[in-house]
């Protein structure tokens, strides 16, 4: 299953990255983050793998996130019209995925985030909720997409989401 999602900030390029790649502001904006943790090298760099835990409900979902391309390495003075790139690879029960983020300039002050997304199941529960529910992991897709605008333009947080 493959799809892409896309969504302008009202932000410059440079600084929607830096504030996509701060590990300390993903619990505000990722809903049900419970722990990313790298367990081998430092967190955002290449080859980086971390464990990472949501809770949804009484829904616990564990994965392995690989960080398999940061373009550029360093997220100030981003020269004008570079496209920034985060690409990882991540893989949990039954699911293999892969996310292509990419933030170009949309405009004076304006980020555009386009969002490739691809996964691939195994195990029959996991190709049935594929083959039954593919619109809900393109709608949890937009869904970090909006409460990350929501945290990158006013600050909120979803951890203080009156739901």
């Amino acid at each position: 299953m493959k799809y892409t999602v896309s969504m302008e900030i009202a932000l410059p390029r440079e600084r929607v990255a830096q504030l996509l790649a701060d590990p300390a502001h993903m619990p505000k904006w990722l809903r049900g983050l419970v722990l990313h943790e790298p367990l081998s090298g430092g967190h955002g760099q290449v080859g980086t793998k971390s464990r990472v835990v949501f809770q949804t409900g009484k829904q616990r979902m564990e994965c392995t996130e690989t960080v398999t391309r940061r373009e550029p390495a360093d997220l100030h003075g981003i020269p004008e019209g570079q496209v920034v790139h985060f690409d990882r690879e991540i893989v949990g029960e039954g699911m293999w995925s892969a996310a292509r983020d990419r933030l170009t300039e949309a405009g004076p002050g304006t980020t555009l985030w386009e969002s490739e997304n691809e996964y691939r199941f195994s195990g029959v529960m996991m190709r049935l909720v594929g083959l039954l529910m593919p619109g809900a992991f393109r709608k949890q897709s937009l869904q970090h997409m909006q409460d990350f605008k929501a945290f990158a333009e006013q600050g909120e947080d979803v951890r203080e989401a009156k739901d």
